[in-house]
């Protein structure tokens, strides 16, 4: 059975337990969280030569956090009047100006602790009362208890030391922001993993209050994911205690996502973008593994940009790793290894993948298509689906959204191209939503750096069935972002021939964003780093059959220009690019 553990990486608190976490205040008030939390505190104060530590220093000496923690112990059930009638060195604590100050103490160290990004993580056996069995009634008795306790003994405090009650109650996010059940699950690993990995938990459930805001030590992603001769878990050794694994469903795959502790606040933000693996998905075995937040010493052998996958032929599986540097913590280098993963998959089933969004609209007078939408990073691909949602109020009976970054097209035999997708969510630029949509999902959201250049956030935005079923592709369009609109160059244009297609989408131009540290035009092979240039003599099969089977079968294929690249065209470029596209549906 796991014990109760705490733990501090950076700016996240981690709280491990096989039950509840405390149920009374006094069990919060004598915890270690408790006393730790306090004590940074205090030294955070004492750098700063803060007004209020001097008050303590000079009234309690050189054991000043610890007399600091015993007497807030008391301030939870007697006032603070009433205490220094009956221990007089108290009695200075009276006095208007260090009233204030004691108060300000506790409101700084409510303040401080919410700073921190809030976890919890529930372990537990298989059983008639297990965790996993009746999860809302586990969260409740652990997330949403600590959340009442912390702030009601916050706001117990507080009254006692002013002696009045406030007059406004903001019920804030006191507690811990995700929870999750997280126990051991039989699974099919070959000896070499399952050495390694069999004691790492599985999530099972996840709890979020949103709006999740994270700031993770880096907002862009650099370089391309390395195919490398050398399994990364070879002679890799690990501490399972400080290990967590989200399961995901990824398109029709299963991708086993191990992530260390210190990366937990983008692992778990896994949940708004891939659909949790069931039980029996888990028991039959991942078709990929992935490592992130690996020993950074251990992958120094793969050179300066460790970011890595392997095949491993011998066990039919896929392996990645990313080492735990603050330079890896961004969650583009999560999604998007897994997401190679599955593209390397994908064409060795005999599917080509697509780096694109997928959506399937029906308008208002009858007309439908099934669009793929074909783009690098940042070229309108989810801006574009957010403006057809937009104005979808005037020509939209129905919008389903079947991928919004990745998926893949399959040749059924009878000569239909049929398109998937991978995820369920979206990660996409916060510049670049509607006005105002950010604000209207934002009780679903996962917000990545706000405050910074290429500020996301995490939506999810379909569902699996969606995502799996197969709908038969009638456009193929290329994103556009980086060329202005003329009459020689209109907002939709149709290629002529394959070859005029597969010049332009093997091209694969666009305008960087900033999204990654490339800047200007900049050219990837299909617009798609992901798994594609690795492979490319297969993907270059891959490709051309797609494109002949879709002219012979007389779909649209051509290119879009959002111009979403251009300075003053980040959402009027997606609009008219969704308006003559809806125009186009409509006179099919």
């Amino acid at each position: 059975m796991t014990q109760k553990r705490f733990e501090i990486e950076g700016r996240q608190i981690i709280l491990h337990t096989p039950g509840s976490i405390c149920t009374t205040a006094g069990e919060l008030l004598h915890s270690e969280v408790f006393a730790k939390v306090v004590h940074l505190y205090c030294k955070t104060l004492q750098k700063q030569d803060s007004p209020a530590w001097t008050l303590f220093s000079d009234l309690f000496g050189s054991d000043c956090s610890t007399r600091i923690i015993a007497l807030l112990i008391q301030l939870a059930d007697i006032s603070l009047a009433d205490l220094a009638e009956n221990q007089t060195e108290l009695k200075p604590l009276l006095d208007r100006t260090n009233r204030l100050r004691l108060h300000d103490f506790v409101e700084g160290l409510y303040d401080f602790w919410r700073s921190f990004d809030r976890f919890m993580v529930l372990h537990s056996e298989p059983g008639k009362s297990s965790f996993e069995r009746r999860p809302y009634r586990s969260f409740n008795v652990t997330v949403e208890t600590l959340t009442h306790i912390v702030r009601g003994t916050y706001r117990d405090i507080c009254e006692n030391i002013t002696g009045d009650h406030p007059r406004i109650y903001r019920q804030v996010s006191a507690g811990c922001d995700i929870g999750l059940i997280a126990v051991p699950r039989s699974t099919t690993l070959p000896d070499k993993y399952a050495s390694l990995l069999k004691q790492i938990p599985f999530i099972r459930q996840v709890w979020i209050a949103p709006p999740m805001i994270i700031d993770p030590p880096m907002n862009k992603r650099t370089g391309e994911f390395k195919k490398v001769e050398k399994n990364p878990i070879d002679g890799l050794s690990l501490d399972a205690a400080k290990w967590i694994c989200y399961p995901a469903q990824v398109g029709p795959m299963v991708i086993f996502v191990y992530f260390h502790q210190r990366m937990i606040d983008l692992g778990c933000a896994l949940s708004n973008l891939f659909e949790l693996a069931t039980d029996e998905q888990i028991a039959k075995g991942p078709d990929a593994v992935y490592l992130f937040g690996t020993d950074p010493e251990f992958m120094k052998q793969y050179g300066t940009m460790p970011t890595v996958f392997h095949e491993d032929h011998q066990h039919h599986l896929l392996v990645a790793a990313v080492p735990c540097e603050p330079q890896y913590g961004y969650f583009g280098y999560l999604k998007k290894m897994v997401l190679t993963l599955h593209n390397i998959a994908m064409m060795k089933r005999g599917r080509m993948p697509y780096h694109g969004a997928m959506v399937r609209i029906t308008l208002k007078n009858g007309k439908s298509a099934n669009i793929v939408l074909i783009g690098d990073t940042a070229t309108g691909k989810s801006e574009s689906l957010e403006a057809f949602r937009h104005i979808g109020k005037d020509f939209i009976r129905e919008l389903r959204i079947i991928a919004d970054d990745m998926g893949s097209f399959e040749i059924t035999a009878d000569g239909i191209i049929r398109g998937y997708g991978t995820e369920i969510g979206a990660f996409v630029r916060l510049d670049d939503l509607q006005a105002g949509y950010a604000f209207e999902q934002i009780d679903r959201a996962i917000i990545m750096s706000p405050q910074k250049i290429n500020a996301r956030v995490v939506l999810p935005v379909t569902n699996l069935d969606e995502v799996l079923h197969g709908y038969a592709v009638d456009y193929v369009l290329y994103a556009n972002n980086y060329e202005q609109v003329d009459q020689d160059h209109p907002v939709l244009e149709r290629f002529d021939s394959p070859q005029k297609a597969i010049q332009i989408f093997r091209d694969g131009a666009s305008m960087s964003k900033g999204t990654t540290t490339s800047s200007g035009l900049v050219h990837n092979y299909y617009a798609n780093i992901f798994g594609a240039p690795q492979y490319k003599e297969l993907h270059d099969k891959l490709a051309n059959d797609l494109f002949q089977t879709a002219f012979a079968k007389g779909l649209f294929v051509g290119q879009m220009r959002t111009r979403l690249g251009i300075d003053g065209f980040e959402t009027a470029g997606p609009e008219e690019a969704a308006k003559a596209l809806f125009e186009q549906i409509s006179r099919m």
